[in-house]
């Protein structure tokens, strides 16, 4: 009777069978710069350009300006460093990945008719949106004594606080593996939290009953060393369909219908510590992963005047990307008590939790562009976007309605300004950019500004040309070490820096 009480609140507690957070609304809405190494040259700075595979992921009317079909391929370098500060320590690490960024062919069909169209072009093109390729470690003694909240026992506190002991406990017939599984599967993430927390002995409920719903931490008040470990891997890519064209002389119009797909892993390890006095639990170790797969769809639609030979203009408009996301977790938690209190207690159900798939809808774009090109001699070319980080929304509302609820609190409006500029002496083309990205957090902080360069190189062989381009960007996050509980930032100085060659070719 008891097992089937569960099975009832389960079913009327759905909202809390998911455990997603902020961080993964912002995960799959932001977009860096790939793609050929010109493109990367400019910074991006593409929109009101186009004659380049990657302009077009930015304006799809950019591939109305090719005069013949084109197609291009490129290999990157991407090296990540961070360094970061957790109260007295610090840490440093560096990630280096070498792949393919792009590919992709554009078809030109000219009209030999007296129709205003002057040609049309149909093209299919792939480009990594985003890296997840990522480590750092925060390791230091936090001694920001609140209310316990510079302890993990605070995020099983957290979790378990009002919900009844007989849900987050073992029955007296069930290992702690099958409690935990029968547990997430009837009652969801919270209770599976709050669970772990009770039976590793960090909770201890004020009255031993089955409807008790308060707890004490069995850490005493103090500080307590930590050393926390993040390693992620995957990518957010897209492969668009294009079709666009020419009208007259000086007006290109096209549209993208594009394929998104998300591969991500996540892995995190908390060792903590403590010798204060009346603490019965001195040592934690909690590790958590994750492994997400996704796919969604979205479209493009742009357009590029011609205002006189020389000065030229785009717009775009970038719909939201609706995506379809499945996620599967584990978790390990292990503690130990102090000399007047041993005992080593391992939670290790090896449970692979799978969630009901969600959907996620990210925030639309639009951006506006301006270019001024000198004739053969070179260009220079200027984006600015816009995006509503605010408006990115976890569906269905029901089972997320709290969560969207924080995001339109949490997340802004953000602007991004890329300017480039090409410079042209026979074959050889010089390029440079800079690129400036506000944070999507209304604080700032959580992710900070980025500010970004590039330099480039291009040699004209006639019918085929070769680019190489160096690009750096720097930001400052303040990130959390979990989100509810522990929620003590390590601040990460980031430095992301790319070598990327391209082999572009006329058909």
């Amino acid at each position: 009777m008891k097992k089937l009480q569960l099975l009832c609140i389960g079913l009327l507690s759905v909202s809390t069978i998911y455990g997603q957070d902020i961080s993964d609304a912002l995960r799959y809405s932001q977009d860096n710069i790939q793609g050929t190494a010109r493109f990367r040259a400019l910074s991006g700075a593409f929109g009101a350009l186009g004659g380049d595979m990657s302009a077009v992921s930015i304006n799809p009317a950019g591939s109305a300006v090719f005069s013949q079909s084109h197609a291009s391929f490129s290999v990157g370098n991407a090296e990540l460093n961070n360094d970061t500060r957790y109260f007295n320590g610090t840490g440093s690490t560096n990630d280096s990945n070498f792949d393919l960024t792009q590919g992709g062919a554009s078809f030109v069909f000219k009209n030999t008719s007296n129709s205003p169209w002057r040609k049309f072009t149909v093209g299919v093109a792939y480009d990594r949106t985003n890296n997840f390729d990522d480590s750092w470690f925060a390791v230091g003694t936090n001694t920001n004594s609140n209310n316990f909240n510079n302890t993990i026992g605070s995020y099983f506190f957290d979790y378990a606080n009002g919900l009844r002991l007989d849900e987050i406990s073992a029955f007296p017939n069930e290992t702690l593996d099958q409690a935990y599984q029968n547990i997430g599967t009837d009652l969801g993430f919270v209770h599976q939290q709050a669970f772990l927390g009770y039976e590793s002995f960090i909770l201890e409920p004020e009255v031993d009953a089955d409807d008790n719903t308060s707890y004490l931490l069995n850490v005493a008040e103090g500080n307590f060393n930590h050393d926390y470990t993040y390693r992620s891997t995957g990518y957010n890519g897209k492969i668009a369909v294009n079709l666009a064209a020419q009208y007259g002389d000086n007006l290109y119009l096209g549209v993208n219908l594009n394929s998104h797909f998300i591969d991500y892993d996540r892995s995190t390890l908390l060792f903590e510590s403590n010798n204060n006095v009346g603490s019965i639990v001195s040592d934690v170790e909690f590790e958590n992963n994750l492994s997400t797969r996704g796919s969604g769809f979205s479209f493009q639609l742009g357009g590029i005047l011609k205002l006189t030979n020389e000065f030229r203009v785009g717009l775009t408009y970038d719909s939201p990307t609706w995506y379809t996301i499945e996620e599967e977790t584990s978790q390990f938690l292990g503690t130990a008590g102090d000399d007047g209190a041993p005992f080593n207690v391992n939670i290790n159900p090896q449970v692979i939790n799978i969630y009901p798939s969600y959907r996620l809808q990210t925030p639309s774009r639009f951006t506006g562009s301006a270019a001024y090109v000198f004739g053969t001699k070179g260009l220079i070319s200027f984006d600015y976007s816009t995006k509503n980080y605010g408006a990115t929304k976890f569906r269905p509302d029901r089972d997320f309605t709290g969560l969207n609820a924080d995001i339109s609190d949490i997340l802004t409006t953000a602007a991004t300004y890329r300017l480039g500029g090409e410079y042209k002496h026979k074959q050889f083309s010089f390029r440079g950019g800079y690129r400036f990205e506000e944070s999507p957090y209304v604080d700032g902080a959580t992710v900070g500004d980025l500010n970004g360069f590039s330099l480039g190189f291009g040699y004209n062989f006639g019918n085929t040309r070769l680019d190489i381009t160096y690009d750096q960007w720097k930001r400052t996050d303040q990130t959390p070490l979990y989100n509810i509980g522990l929620i003590d930032a390590a601040t990460i100085d980031r430095q992301n820096s790319n070598i990327t060659l391209t082999l572009g070719f006329n058909i």
